[in-house]
């Protein structure tokens, strides 16, 4: 498939049987390269779920020959990976050891479909996509949403569909049960990631308020998202957009103190490449490989993040359209 054209968008699988509670994981950070990250307040570290749906994951040759000559003869794949909160990328024995999540786990998965190695390098989320365009990841990873905006310098295979999300401390009711209009945050100060498809939206659309006569929202940024947390905890901010999935696992754990407000607008997220990457035909038959055999969705299952499935992915799908 041309990574410059898009097959028509797979329907989302359907929502599937509400999974288990998974056990007790931690609200770690977001790390900057090798320095990691501090545990934000309420959080307790704790052993990732112990299934291995990866472990039974072998070579496919006619997936795998679809790489570059010269990245089969390295047999190695650089990959830049933010590491932040679970359910997609954390620290579950604290910062500097083995990460897990389903952004590992999916990266792990594919890599071993092409029959490379996995060469993992920490990052703060906002310095990756720059870094692919100089040659220095040949692929990043960190819940990366698919907009249009990046789709100009970037080139995306898909693997989930997550989006963005609010939520609150619990307990605070000023916003009702969930927020479908950025105009409902007029007047309050909204916590977000540096970066992130957050930021540019609350940017973007900020005027919104004023157009009704109201005090605009403030927005605060925040290189980690564990300080995120801790500035929500604190009541230094009002409200958090983030990740849906991010958000939504957020507050199943008690310590966290905070409710989730619904999602705001979905998002197709991928894998990230620089431009022009003959890497994304080898990438998306992996993925599509995946779901195919079934490994896709144990790996999903594990991570309690079955209900943004993809039927199939796709290289460069335009945006979804954004919430009214």
């Amino acid at each position: 498939m041309n990574p410059s054209t898009s097959a028509s968008r797979p329907r989302h699988a359907a929502v599937r049987a509400l999974l288990p509670l998974l056990p007790l994981l931690a609200l770690t950070a977001c790390g900057s390269g090798a320095s990691g990250g501090t545990a934000a307040v309420g959080a307790a570290a704790s052993p990732a779920p112990s299934d291995d749906p990866v472990a039974a994951v072998r070579k496919v040759d006619s997936v795998a020959a679809l790489l570059p000559a010269d990245v089969r003869a390295a047999g190695t794949l650089r990959i830049g990976s933010a590491i932040g909160t679970p359910p997609g990328a954390y620290y579950p024995n604290g910062p500097g050891k083995e990460p897990a999540g389903q952004d590992i786990d999916l990266a792990n998965a594919v890599a071993k479909v092409l029959g490379v190695k996995p060469e993992r390098q920490d990052a703060s989320f906002e310095t990756i996509l720059p870094a692919l365009g100089s040659g220095k990841y040949d692929v990043g990873t960190g819940n990366f949403g698919v907009t249009a905006e990046r789709l100009r310098t970037i080139d995306f295979v898909t693997y989930i569909n997550d989006g963005q999300g609010f939520a609150v401390r619990t307990g605070n009711t000023a916003l009702g049960t969930k927020v479908t209009r950025l105009t409902q945050l007029c007047g309050l100060t909204v916590g977000t990631g540096a970066g992130t498809t957050f930021e540019a939206t609350l940017t973007a659309r900020k005027g919104e308020c004023a157009k009704e006569g109201r005090k605009p929202y403030d927005v605060k940024v925040y290189s980690e998202n564990g300080a995120t947390l801790t500035a929500l905890q604190q009541g230094r901010v009002d409200v958090v957009m983030s990740t849906i999935n991010g958000l939504r696992h957020q507050a199943a754990q008690p310590a966290s103190r905070t409710t989730f407000l619904g999602e705001y607008h979905r998002l197709d997220v991928g894998f990230a490449f620089k431009k022009g990457s003959p890497l994304t035909r080898a990438f998306q038959a992996a993925v599509n490989h995946l779901i195919e055999d079934g490994a896709y969705a144990r790996i999903l299952a594990k991570w309690g993040t079955t209900a943004s499935a993809l039927d199939a992915s796709e290289i460069n799908p335009p945006e979804h359209a954004p919430a009214a």
